[in-house]
């Protein structure tokens, strides 16, 4: 016969409030009542001050769902998802496999790997769309070590502009990642490796089926943040291309297009709409990877509380 579980009296529940309260009044208050503030603001043709009067009901929601430059964007959002996932994860882990080495000189690699992700957006940016311009350092290079026919607009043009956002946006989050590598190779207990190599396994070996097994829960962790942070990418592509190269270049987002036809455009309404468009399509990417990829991860940490 299973023991009736104790309950917990008023003291352990107030205890329970005071601690947790003021986190839960913090994202009530910036997290769950912006989105519903949002929603409202949706189903408003509204100019973004006084109280909205001029309900359209579902029509921006409609005409977001037509609009061939959201198309676009969301396709943008998606190709930076999986190149992201398919581009840094295999060379920041490369970068941490190195690293967690004993080499010459790794303290001063992982500062120059870190670095860039520790820079302002903005300085990125700007200082990538200097270099990039057509007659800027990049062409400047090429010209000047006999390269010229490499000269590229590495900015406007559709075929190079999604490529050369992946090259900045590789280079300026790669760091987050090696780092997080690292960190989760510091959990992997020594001995293993040392009783894998006692038993005549290779270096390689020894990671391939050592290594990264065990650091698997990192990587989908990584893989998770990555997703969304790709999904919710504007500070760069908003710096970089500017509200209208963007869309023509191929790399505009859900989010610059959000900021183009809504704030922009004086139509907070819309903007809304979009905002919340973008929210349900995070969310819904969200519970998929939780459910299928984090399950693994989740149910293991979770206890049945006996």
């Amino acid at each position: 016969m299973r023991p009736r579980r104790r309950g917990i009296g008023w003291a352990q529940r107030a205890e329970i409030a005071v601690l947790s309260g003021p986190a839960v009044l913090t994202f009530l208050t910036f997290v769950i009542f912006p989105v519903v503030l949002a929603g409202y603001y949706g189903f408003y043709k509204w100019k973004g001050y006084g109280v909205p009067t001029n309900f359209v009901g579902l029509q921006n929601y409609k005409t977001i769902l037509q609009d061939s430059s959201f198309h676009d964007a969301l396709l943008h959002n998606g190709m930076i998802v999986v190149l992201s996932l398919l581009i840094q994860g295999p060379i920041a882990l490369g970068f941490a496999l190195m690293l967690n080495q004993k080499i010459r000189g790794r303290s001063l690699i992982r500062l120059l790997i870190f670095v860039p992700f520790v820079i302002s957006e903005v300085i990125v940016g700007t200082g990538w769309s200097l270099l990039l311009q057509v007659s800027g350092a990049v062409n400047g290079i090429l010209d000047a070590i006999g390269l010229g026919s490499w000269k590229q607009d590495w900015l406007a043009n559709p075929k190079l502009a999604i490529w050369t956002l992946m090259v900045i946006l590789t280079w300026k989050y790669i760091g987050f990642a090696v780092i997080l590598f690292m960190a989760g190779m510091q959990n992997i207990p020594e001995e293993l490796a040392e009783a894998a190599a006692v038993d005549g396994a290779s270096y390689w070996q020894i990671q391939r089926r050592i290594t990264v097994p065990l650091l698997a829960p990192t990587i989908r962790i990584w893989g998770f943040l990555s997703i969304i942070g790709a999904l919710q990418l504007f500070d760069l592509v908003y710096i970089i291309w500017g509200q209208y190269v963007a869309s023509t270049a191929g790399t505009s987002t859900m989010v610059t297009y959000m900021v183009v036809e809504g704030r922009n455009a004086a139509n907070y309404g819309y903007g809304n709409a979009v905002a919340v468009v973008l929210f349900v399509i995070s969310m819904i990417i969200a519970l998929v990877y939780q459910r299928f990829v984090l399950r693994r991860d989740t149910e293991g940490a979770l206890t049945d509380g006996r």
